[in-house]
């Protein structure tokens, strides 16, 4: 059975804003963190998106040709899946629209062979798929930065069961890699 695994992206108080990355992540690049995010990528069978991450990262990464950054490759070839009632069409190679009983396809892809889907951001999906409890990992590149405004990558009432901590490790500027697993009973 694979996993589902959330790839995150976040400051300190759990903001994940886009439009305030020259805030809180740029400021913090570093080799260590670019070759976390890559062999992040690398490493996943397949990516999931939520409609909105979905159409900000598809035309950057459709259009690169040369395996940027190490990654454009398995991101134009993998295949993708596509969370969205109001998508109709989804053009980047490989990509899938759920849409309808999207819990129930979700399961569906989790009962495939294989080693992990991975969600990159996409806190609306997140969100859902917490409460159906079928996220089965957290990975977050935590900044060292609190930004006290911006898009929460947790809503109010979000809520898990209990995360085991597997994996904490400082890398370079003060950034934290935390993965937690979901604690079933």
């Amino acid at each position: 059975m694979r996993k589902l695994v959330v790839s995150a992206w976040i400051s300190l108080d759990g903001i994940f804003d886009a439009n305030l990355m020259a805030e809180w992540f740029n400021p913090f690049d570093s080799v260590s963190r670019q070759n976390y995010i890559r062999d992040g990528i690398l490493a996943c069978d397949a990516i999931m998106f939520g409609r909105n991450t979905y159409q900000m990262l598809a035309p950057y990464w459709s259009a690169q040709k040369n395996n940027e950054m190490g990654v454009a490759d398995k991101l134009n070839n993998a295949p993708k899946y596509v969370i969205s009632d109001t998508l109709k069409k989804a053009d980047w190679n490989n990509s899938t629209i759920i849409n309808g009983d999207v819990i129930t396809e979700i399961t569906k892809l989790k009962e495939q062979p294989g080693n992990e889907i991975q969600i990159e951001g996409s806190a609306t999906l997140v969100q859902s798929l917490m409460e159906a409890d079928l996220i089965d990992e957290y990975r977050f590149i935590v900044h060292p930065i609190i930004m006290g405004q911006g898009k929460s990558f947790f809503k109010d009432n979000a809520h898990t069961k209990g995360l085991k901590l597997v994996k904490s490790e400082a890398i370079d500027n003060g950034v934290l890699i935390l993965h937690y697993c979901v604690e079933r009973d």
